[in-house]
């Protein structure tokens, strides 16, 4: 009498199913990883990792991690917002704790470079996280604005859109949203598609909340980015960007009210087609300081601006 393992061996090779890969030599559980890693794998082909979330139990970082869906302007935003800290701010310098990997220092110099070029970066591949390490230590004197250190976190928006009906987040990123990491979320929805990403929001914020992470708890902001193509380079008033989350946004905008998280408007500037690609032909800074500026303060509970203590104004004025 067949046993099921068997039943179920014939029943593939009826459908079709060719088990001609391991050259007909028996599969045993011993040899099925060798003879399957022997075998050359497709070059465009992203193997899952098995990773757990031992390696973050003790991280010693505050993570910023960008949300939303390809095309939205989560890179472009993360160029311009590492570009002002090290250029504005203050200054970005590697994480001894947590040494970047070749890759990571390779986007990271292309991001700090190409944007002062107006070149805008490439988007990023399926599957995959880059995460970049850094310190930022902010060119005021004051005690209460000290050195921290941050990792971003660059994602593919075709995996945020992954977790949509019920799926689940490639591992890769899954491992980052935890309990355990002081957790930073900027969501990214752009000025002309907002209107179509209002539940895809809704079911990342409930996400959240089945993970134990209550969002009252989480620093959030909300971009709504390309903010160019309402015909205007900023907001006029508070109440302007209110109506556009409340009539684009309704689920979304619940959910702001409920958790009381932030919300921002971002444009890089003036961008043009030259030929086959675009480019900023005037770049603003602008909107990325606002962003910046929201994630130390959310951070150390003090802007990167604060004039200082009175005693540390005296004596900054005396060393004057």
């Amino acid at each position: 009498m067949k046993d099921q393992h068997e039943e179920f061996l014939e029943n593939l090779n009826n459908e079709g199913f060719d088990f001609n890969l391991f050259d007909n030599d028996e599969i045993t559980e011993s040899n099925y990883d060798q003879k399957f890693q022997n075998n050359s794998l497709p070059d465009d082909f992203v193997e899952i990792s098995d990773e757990t979330n031992e390696e973050i139990e003790n991280f010693d970082s505050n993570v910023i991690f960008f949300f939303g869906v390809s095309a939205a302007g989560k890179s472009v935003i993360l160029s311009a917002v590492l570009y002002y800290l090290n250029s504005r701010a203050g200054a970005l310098s590697p994480n001894n704790l947590n040494p970047n990997s070749q890759e990571a220092k390779v986007l990271l110099s292309d991001f700090l470079e190409n944007i002062s070029k107006g070149i805008l970066p490439d988007r990023t591949t399926r599957d995959k996280v880059t995460r970049i390490d850094l310190t930022f230590s902010p060119n005021n004197r004051s005690k209460k604005v000290p050195p921290i250190n941050l990792t971003f976190l660059e994602t593919a928006g075709a995996n945020h859109q992954d977790i949509f009906k019920g799926n689940q987040y490639h591992v890769s990123i899954d491992r980052y949203i935890t309990q355990k990491t002081p957790l930073n979320v900027i969501i990214v929805t752009s000025y002309n598609s907002a209107h179509k990403e209002d539940a895809l929001i809704d079911t990342f914020l409930n996400r959240l909340v089945e993970k134990g992470i209550d969002p009252k708890n989480v620093n959030i902001l909300l971009v709504i980015s390309k903010w160019d193509l309402s015909g205007k380079s900023t907001v006029s008033s508070d109440e302007e960007l209110d109506k556009f989350i409340f009539s684009r946004l309704p689920m979304t905008n619940s959910k702001m009210e409920l958790h009381r998280f932030h919300k921002t408007y971002f444009t890089i500037g003036k961008v043009e087609d030259q030929g086959s690609i675009q480019k900023i032909t005037n770049l603003s800074l602008h909107s990325a300081g606002i962003i910046s500026r929201w994630i130390y303060e959310s951070i150390v509970g003090y802007p990167i601006d604060y004039p200082g203590t009175l005693m540390e104004r005296i004596k900054f004025s005396i060393k004057q």
